[in-house]
This record gives structure tokens, sequence and C-alpha cells, in this order.
């Protein structure tokens, strides 16, 4: 091998750094748009002064928040093994904090919506109502992530059992039910992947479906096609929070039924129910309600065209039922596309009265300036005004993302327009009459999720929570929640 003079390496290298010199000190901070693709050198300052990573310190964010509260616990006060009285959702109740590290943020008009809300949430355990309090949102919530925890501290406060709504065909890994279903069933989604031509998805924005959407006419009719067969099963989940795992009313919701559909209903291989469901295409639900969680359940389906199957919906017999709604890649506008014919309906015979919405986290990474912002802020507001509308006396909340973190020449720093946009949403939120409450505040702010991936509190995408962090996240917005209603509570 021939040997290499020290000396030339010496000029080569010095040539190299003649060569970068020039580029180094006229490149543009953005680097060089070929059109196809773009061009990036280290720039003059950040070759003489490397950037370093920056991160808000939640040390002490962290440290007051109450952790024993993120066990599950056990609720030995529940029991049902002679039947049902009618009984299951009592509530534990427990002491009430005004004190909260986050509010909620609101006008006066805001501020009616909610405490007509508290009034009724005060008395429905004692009166044996049930309400509905459906969680929309994003990825960030998939899972039933931050739900079920929000779910278990709200039905241990006010009464209430079971997950509430679940997909008819779930998709996403979760602790809080076991799902399963025959192949034929097909999800179709309002929010991304297949859709419905007719929107009439209720109030998941997602339904299944054992057929196509037929198009009949003098041509093609109900006789030319054969019967198929198709079956769901749902059963509870050891793993999920106590009162999430423990119910006793089960319904189904369904829509677009325009042929004779039968459905069988097996508890642990027994039959219980059989069922033609009404084929005039309108919202109805199926209820069956057992004298205590009834394990495995499975409806056979038989018809020759597929109705829409919403949801299923498992409950106590009263309190809260707080439902998860996950649309993953979602910005959440699409509610004003719904068709509110089957869509209202069904919000009513939930008896909705609080409306959670987690969005715009799946925006914030393609905002390319500040119109951008806007008007991303006035379209959510329409699908806020979308939701009031159709829920004339339900309290929305929304919760605007969470701090995100875009990486760029080895840096993870907060995506420029994060900050802009959460207090676009804020204005957008108040104009509504609705309440903002700051999860990208509540987490410490301008670079905290460096922190909160660094004390596993999210994961290496640095934008989801681990299960962990949506604990903890879920715990700011409780307290949060909970201050209103203390607040509210002593002096009504």
């Amino acid at each position: 091998m021939k040997e290499i003079k020290a000396y030339k390496v010496t000029l080569f290298v010095l040539g190299v750094l003649a060569l970068l010199g020039p580029v180094v000190y006229f490149a543009p901070e953005d680097g060089w748009d070929l059109g196809f693709t773009k061009v990036k050198f280290l720039s003059q300052d950040d070759f003489y002064n490397p950037k370093k990573q920056e991160k808000t310190d939640i040390t002490d964010l962290i440290a007051e928040i109450d952790t024993t509260m993120l066990l599950i616990e056990e609720d030995p006060e529940i029991k049902h093994t002679d039947g049902s009285d009618g009984s299951l959702g009592a509530a534990k109740g427990g002491e009430l904090s005004e004190n909260a590290s986050t509010e909620l943020q609101m006008n006066a008009s805001g501020r009616a919506s909610m405490e007509k809300f508290f009034q009724t949430l005060r008395g429905v355990a004692s009166n044996k109502e049930k309400i509905s309090i459906l969680h929309y949102g994003d990825s960030q919530i998939e899972g039933d992530r931050m739900t079920g925890y929000i779910r278990q501290r709200m039905q241990d406060q006010f009464g209430g059992n079971g997950p509430g709504l679940i997909p008819a065909n779930n998709v996403y890994s979760t602790i809080t039910f076991r799902q399963s279903y025959s192949e034929n069933f097909v999800r179709y989604t309002a929010f991304g992947g297949e859709k419905l031509k007719e929107m009439h998805y209720g109030a998941m924005a997602s339904v299944a479906r054992f057929t196509p959407e037929y198009e009949l006419d003098s041509l093609f009719t109900i006789d030319s096609l054969k019967p198929k067969t198709a079956w769901i099963e749902i059963e509870p989940s050891g793993s999920a929070y106590s009162r999430a795992r423990s119910y006793n009313n089960v319904t189904m919701h369904y829509n677009q039924c325009i042929a004779p559909t039968k459905v069988v209903v097996s508890q642990n291989g027994t039959i219980i129910h059989e069922e033609e469901l009404k084929p005039d295409g309108a919202h109805h639900d199926l209820k069956l309600t057992f004298p205590s969680t009834p394990g495995k359940l499975r409806y056979t389906f038989t018809g020759k065209i597929s109705p829409n199957i919403c949801a299923f919906s498992l409950e106590g017999d009263y309190g809260v039922q707080v439902s998860n709604i996950a649309m993953r890649g979602s910005s959440g506008t699409m509610f004003r596309r719904l068709k509110s014919s089957t869509l209202q309906p069904m919000y009513n015979t939930l008896k909705t009265k609080m409306v959670i919405m987690q969005f715009g986290g799946n925006s914030v990474p393609f905002f390319k300036d500040s119109v951008g912002v806007r008007n991303f802020a006035s379209y959510f507001k329409s699908q806020i005004n979308t939701i009031k509308r159709m829920n004339p006396d339900a309290f929305v909340v929304v919760i605007g993302p969470s701090d995100m973190s875009d990486l760029d020449d080895g840096i993870y720093s907060t995506y420029k327009f994060l900050p802009y946009c959460v207090e676009q949403m804020k204005k957008a939120t108040m104009e509504s009459g609705s309440a903002f409450w700051n999860l990208y505040a509540g987490m410490g702010g301008q670079n905290s999720m460096p922190s909160w991936v660094e004390k596993g509190l999210a994961g290496n995408d640095y934008i989801h929570f681990s299960n962990q962090g949506a604990k903890i996240a879920s715990q700011l917005f409780y307290d949060a929640f909970i201050a209103e209603y203390a607040k509210w509570n002593k002096n009504n």
C-alpha cells in the first residue's frame, strides 16, 4: 500500500475547507430550494456557535401532581351478584379541591354553559339519571389513554359505570374492553380511510358494515342479492379501570337499515335474544340489560344489505358515561359533513351534556404562516358551533394541542406556529361560548416536550404521551375541571 505523506493530507483538508468556507459563509439559514429538494449547509453562526438542546424544566410541575391518584383503584362498593335493582352507578364522592395549576378559560357565555352543566352533574347520581360526556380527539387520546383516567375520576365523583361508547369494530389497542369481529365487517370513517357514500356515521364518526352500500334500482334489486352473515363479539377487560370493567346495560346503535336484517345475541355461548332491526333507515338502538356484567356477548347479523352499526355503549344503570372517540389523523374538521338526521337523534339518545374536543396537533406541522393558523381556527370554530347546534344544552370544552417538537439540525424545538395556534384556538373557542383548556401551557409550554420525553412521559416521536404521561396530563385537566366545580358548588 502506498504511503500518503502527512503534508498531502494537510493540503487536502485545507482545500476542502477553502471550498466549503464560502458556502458556509453565504448559505441562507433555510438552505437553497432546488424545487424538487432543499439543500442545507451548516451556517456560519451554527459553525462557530453550535445549537444546544433547549428544554423547559418540568420538575416542579410533576412534583405538584399527586401521583397516588394515577393508580387503578378497585371499587369494592359495587357488587351485583343477586341481580340488578337499578342501582349500578353509585358515586363515591370525595373531597373537592379548588386548587389547580391550570384553569378552564371562558367568557361569560361559556361560564353560563358550564354552570348549567354543573347543575345537571350534581344531581345525576341522586336522581338516578344518566348523561354522557363525549371526548373527541386525535391520536393523543387513542386507545382510551387520556379518557380512561378522566372517566374513572368523573365516575368516582359523580357516579357511573362502563366505558360508554365503543366502536362497532375497534382497530386501536386498548385495555378498556375486548372485541373481535368477523372478517367481512368493514370499518368506514368520516376522518380517514374508507368512507361511506352517505355520511350517516352517528356520534363516533365511524361505522361497521358487512356488505357494501348498494344502490338499488329497477335493474339491481334486493332479490338479486344473497344473504350474508357476520358477527361482533364484546367482553369486559380485566385490565380496565375498575369503573370501566363493570357494566350491566349494553346498547347497540345503528342506522341506515333499509333491508330485513336479523340479529341474534348470545351470552357466553347461549342465545338470549333475537330481533329484526327496524328497516326505515333512521337511527335506532337495541338495548339489553343484565343483572351484572354480562361477560362475552356475540351479536350475529344476517341480511342482504348491512345497516350501519354505529357503536355499542357499555353502561351502568345511571351516572356519567364518558366515551372515548379517537380519530387518528383528524384535525376535528369533519363534524359539519356528518348527516344531522342520524347524528342528532343519537346525541339525544345518549343525553349528551358535555363534549370535549381535543384537536390541533395534526394541523400544527403543516402551518406555513399565520394566515393558515387563523384559517384553521376559524374553520374549527364552525365545527364547535355545529356540535353546539345539535346539542344546545351541552357544555363544550376544547383542549388545545400539547407541545410538539420539530427536529432541525439535531435539535428538538417547539413547532414554530404551535403557540400561535393555541392562541387562535383559544380565541375561537371563547367566541363560540365554550371553554378552553391549554394543554401546551399545562405541560410547561415552550420546549417542554423534550423534558417529558426525558422523564419517560412521552414517546421518542416527541409528539405523543406515554401511558404515564397521558395520566398526568389527564390529572392536570381534571384538576382544572373539578376546581371550577368546587367553586361553583360552594356558592350554590
